[in-house]
């Protein structure tokens, strides 16, 4: 019996055209490989997943799709190129950096999946990588595939290490979607219809240095999650002093202290690590988006033996089919590896960025309430949503994508990369410039007080009674 691979009459060598390429296989109901008009996309994406995604991407897009990206610039389907300050600090790197293609790559032509069952070298490697990348104070690591991945793994540690079923977590963070992560994340827009999250979790003030001590003494928690800066949030900084009483206060009554720095980490703000930058005594480091180098998905949770214990003692207490998937694994120690030699002019393009951002403040007084942030992770809050939304139009219109703010709408968020030239730099505020005067414009005129006439008197004091023109 031949099959579809086979040589004859009904095999793929009868398919071949000319050039040796065979024609893709007529599948019922799949279709065909090949580029799809952006007319198509948007149609697909309304018709598969939402109507609203569409509009988003065609407002976004001015009616293309992306269809290629290198380093700060994507390509678009109708010719432009648009400068990336957005893609959810993902690409750190850029797109498709060469060095982490390269290992992926490399993944791909020998082995991109695990068995699972077998021991992969790929993988140790990494997790050893990741465990000196931060000075191997954190010697324990789970990888998984993105964010919310970390903190459902890092909280349900925390739990099964203490036995206790609370958490403490910050007014403004962001953690994730899935329920678990969910119920850290703060805005109660995400969990409009799934009453009963939150019951584990206490948010609090982030300005309140007693804070986790008032919430402990009420009830101990498991741990105290928080991020360093709050991106979702528009940007904030959370101050160092009432993240070191907050790791005491924990410490004091036995709880884990997690550093969510899955968007703040890996030098986007500066530092390896911010909070053992600070020397915050924490049990855990969360990070992921770039952690793949921006080609593949990867996070990880790297922690204490303490928090990890429960792991160590059943390996199978928390798995993923791709958890630790060698194609991600691979990236890791390319895009650490690049990371590092790029932090000298990732030092200087935030340098540049901060010199820009403060002069746009001082120039459009009216419009910009305040500039956030750290590094390479900064929002420029508006007024109002009128003129944040007016000024994100100019934004897509001139050409510079950035990401909009989840829990914070009035924020426009700039994420570049380090594969940005200091002429990016420039050029974004200049774009930015220019879309802050057309948010200007939008706003009430400033309002204009009646001189009185004491003040009349002395500006016509010159002029007499009687005189004439």
């Amino acid at each position: 019996m031949s099959g579809p691979l086979d040589a004859g009459a009904d095999g793929v060598r009868d398919r071949l055209p000319a050039g040796g390429v065979p024609n893709p296989w007529p599948v019922e109901g799949v279709p065909d490989p090949g580029p799809v008009r952006a007319e198509r996309a948007f149609d697909l994406i309304r018709r598969h997943f939402s109507p609203k995604l569409a509009l988003t991407g065609t407002f976004a897009g001015h009616g293309a799709v992306e269809v290629s990206a290198e380093g700060c610039r994507v390509t678009l389907s109708d010719g432009r190129e648009v400068l990336d300050f957005g893609s959810y600090a993902v690409t750190l790197l850029g797109h498709r950096h060469p060095a982490v293609v390269e290992a992926v790559h490399a993944a791909l032509d020998t082995m991109p999946t695990s068995t699972r069952s077998l021991s992969n070298p790929v993988t140790a490697r990494a997790a050893a990588c990741l465990s000196g990348y931060f000075g191997d104070v954190l010697p324990k690591v789970y990888f998984g595939l993105n964010g919310a991945d970390a903190v459902e793994v890092a909280i349900k540690l925390a739990r099964l290490a203490t036995g206790r079923g609370g958490i403490v977590a910050v007014r403004g963070g962001f953690h994730g979607k899935s329920l678990g992560a969910l119920a850290l994340t703060h805005n109660p827009l995400f969990r409009a219809g799934l009453s009963g999250v939150t019951a584990d979790v206490v948010h609090v003030d982030p300005d309140d240095p007693d804070a986790v001590a008032k919430a402990a003494a009420e009830r101990a928690p498991a741990a105290v999650v928080f991020e360093p800066v709050q991106g979702e949030n528009g940007a904030v900084a959370l101050r160092t002093e009432v993240l070191r009483q907050w790791c005491e206060d924990a410490h004091r009554h036995g709880a884990f202290v997690i550093a969510d720095e899955i968007q703040c980490g890996l030098r986007r703000c500066g530092q390896r690590s911010v909070a053992l930058a600070e020397g915050l005594p924490v049990d855990a480091v969360l990070v992921g988006k770039p952690l793949g180098g921006g080609v593949v998905p990867l996070s990880a949770v790297v922690c204490s033996e303490r928090l990890y214990a429960p792991l160590a003692a059943d390996p199978f207490l928390h798995s993923a089919t791709f958890g630790g998937q060698p194609l991600g694994c691979a990236a890791l120690p390319a895009a650490l590896r690049a990371i590092e030699r790029l932090a000298p002019h990732g030092a200087r393009l935030a340098s540049l960025l901060d010199a820009g951002l403060t002069g746009l403040r001082e120039r459009h007084p009216r419009v910009v309430a305040s500039v956030r942030g750290r590094g390479l992770l900064r929002g420029v809050d508006l007024v109002s949503r009128p003129a944040a939304g007016t000024a994100v139009v100019e934004l897509a219109d001139a050409g510079l994508l950035v990401s909009p703010c989840l829990s914070s709408p009035t924020t426009i968020r700039l994420l570049p990369s380090l594969a940005c030239a200091q002429e990016d730099i420039g050029r974004a505020i200049d774009i930015l410039d220019a879309a802050l005067t057309a948010a200007e414009r939008t706003l009430p005129a400033p309002a204009r007080h009646p001189a009185s006439p004491s003040t009349y008197r002395r500006k016509n004091a010159h002029v007499h009674p009687h005189s004439h023109p």
